[in-house]
């Protein structure tokens, strides 16, 4: 009988040390990976969108590895270079041109040349809100500060947000550029770096990683060179067009362009006030160039984008529109590129994920679809002998 209670006291010991132990790596191994988050947690969207540059130019960047006698770090730098020149000078153009409008209404509110007409007498006879509706609209055409004073209270937390928006905005350029030096040393380690992703998702699942890292470049690929592409295409050949003919909010209509080129909902709504414009202010050689212009830019969303969507794209628009709205809210500039990419990574590789797993638990039918049809007609006929 004490035998038997030593034997039972040595296995409650074996089992008390090795939960200790277990349980003391997997303290340390989780307190690791929570300051590693923290540490890295305020660069999360640079880091991914200086992936998705680095993902997007690797094609160019080897071909060019390739003539420089496969010097990468001199083709990278030079990538780098080329872009920082690219993304710098749109984004400043597009930046003070979101600026100079704000100054603008500014000054003209404190010279008073901002001037409101006043009010038809037909808004009196609106039900309910027709009387005071109509007295605001009388005192803000005469006397527009005093108007503004009223509504000043509820004004302020709109305007504390726009100061906001304004600072995060300047953050998320300052990131974006960072991420696009940071995505030219990626490429310099490209190989290192892909043997090492290729390891790690071997690691995460031996059966299908490799397949769903390659599923996440080619998408990457798609949204960035396809869909970011295409839409930073049209903004700046409708950008340059209305810049030469003075349109007015040149900046902002372009930043307009971008925007709804990436939601796919397509430029045609700022082309069509943009032409009308361009007939009722310009002279008719300059009218015929700006619509050429703008109307190149609507035809190129009609022409391309089924191009792009029949080779490599199948993510749901709403999703890309969420990936945009979503973005934007949560990191700014960088977030209208960063935000499309990762959504649409996200769903391509879970829908592959659970196509795969319908997949396997239902072998029956997969194996029925993929039997020739021979094999199929001879065993129903087989059935029927029997």
């Amino acid at each position: 009988m004490a035998d038997e209670t030593n034997i039972f006291n040595g296995a409650d010991r074996r089992f008390n040390a090795v939960f200790i132990e277990v349980s003391i790596r997997l303290f340390v191994i989780g307190f690791l990976v929570y300051w590693t988050f923290v540490i890295i947690q305020p660069f999360g969207a640079m880091i991914v969108w200086s992936v998705v540059v680095a993902v997007a130019l690797f094609p160019l960047f080897d071909k060019l590895s390739s003539w420089l006698g496969d010097r990468g770090t001199i083709a990278a730098a030079l990538i780098t270079v080329a872009a920082l020149i690219l993304v710098i000078g749109p984004v400043t153009w597009m930046g003070v041109g979101v600026i100079d409008p704000v100054k603008g209404v500014i000054a003209g509110l404190n010279n008073g040349d901002i001037a409101v007409p006043p009010p038809p007498e037909s808004i009196k006879s609106w039900p309910i809100v027709g009387a005071q509706i109509h007295a605001y609209w009388e005192l803000a055409s005469t006397n527009l500060k005093s108007a503004l004073a009223q509504i000043l209270p509820e004004l302020k937390p709109v305007g504390e947000y726009l100061l906001s928006m304004a600072r995060n905005a300047g953050l998320g350029t300052l990131k974006f550029l960072l991420s696009v030096i940071l995505s030219g040393f990626l490429l310099a380690y490209a190989s290192q770096l892909m043997i090492g992703m290729r390891a790690l998702a071997r690691r995460i699942d031996p059966a299908n990683g490799e397949k769903y890292l390659s599923l996440a470049g080619a998408t990457i690929n798609a949204v960035s060179r396809g869909v970011m592409g295409l839409s930073i295409m049209q903004a700046v050949i409708g950008g340059l067009g209305m810049y030469l003919a003075n349109v007015p909010g040149a900046n902002l209509l372009s930043v307009a362009i971008l925007v709804l080129g990436i939601i796919q909902i397509g430029p045609l709504v700022i082309v069509a006030p943009v032409v009308f414009w361009a007939w009722t202010n310009l002279s008719t050689p300059g009218a015929i160039g700006l619509t050429i212009c703008m109307l190149s830019v609507n035809y190129m969303d009609n022409v391309l984008k089924p191009f792009i969507f029949a080779h490599g794209l199948s993510t749901p628009i709403p999703i890309i529109f969420i990936g945009v709205i979503g973005g934007v809210l949560a990191h700014g500039v960088a977030g209208l590129f960063v935000g499309p990419v990762v959504l649409a990574v996200v769903w391509e590789v879970g829908s592959a994920w659970v196509a795969e797993e319908i997949a396997s638990t239902t072998p029956e039918k997969t194996a029925a679809k993929e039997a020739p049809p021979q094999l199929l007609s001879s065993s129903r006929s087989g059935a029927e002998a029997v």
